[in-house]
């Protein structure tokens, strides 16, 4: 819970605290709303927590949304270290130049580990939903990454053409 706090006030940990120290008041006030799976819950307040503080914030701040560059995983730690800088700087470039709504889905799947049936329930939507934003959301990533030149964004064969490769008949 204060990982993903931390990581939605880029690194500031005193507002990241207070978030969830929010969010766990507000988890007891209405103790008989939490689910027994309390994870997306929790979450979702959270969201809503850390959305007021960013709109208060936003009032007397006029910096717009950044992302570090230590939030970024390592994808390839076998690498060399050129190589992997310029893979975190791509995929860095590539993430940020992406809307708020396509990272918030990304991050909710891939760094907070959840399912898309919870992570719908942390926007507030129906799983089919979050499913279908959560494909788009990548695609434009994968288009994102292959307009800076990107191996990440070389698709599998089949996959742009409309078919599967395990459909195709070698002639």
């Amino acid at each position: 819970m204060l990982g993903y706090a931390i990581r939605r006030t880029r690194g500031d940990r005193a507002a990241a605290e207070d978030a969830v120290s929010e969010t766990f008041l507000i988890a007891w006030r209405r103790l008989d709303d939490v689910p027994p799976e309390p994870l997306p819950w929790l979450l979702g307040t959270a969201r809503k927590v850390l959305a007021n503080q960013r709109r208060a914030a936003a009032r007397r701040s006029p910096d717009g949304p950044s992302i570090p560059l230590e939030a970024v995983a390592d994808p390839a730690p076998g690498a060399s270290i050129d190589d992997r800088v310029a893979d975190r700087q791509a995929f860095a470039e590539a993430f940020a130049a992406l809307g708020p709504a396509d990272r918030e889905v990304l991050t909710l799947v891939s760094w907070d580990g959840l399912a898309p049936r919870e992570a719908a329930v942390v926007v507030g939507t129906s799983a089919a939903v979050f499913s279908l934003r959560l494909h788009r959301a990548r695609r434009r990533l994968m288009k994102e990454l292959a307009a800076r030149g990107h191996s990440f964004a070389d698709p599998a064969p089949g996959v742009l053409e409309g078919t599967r490769p395990e459909s195709r008949k070698p002639r």
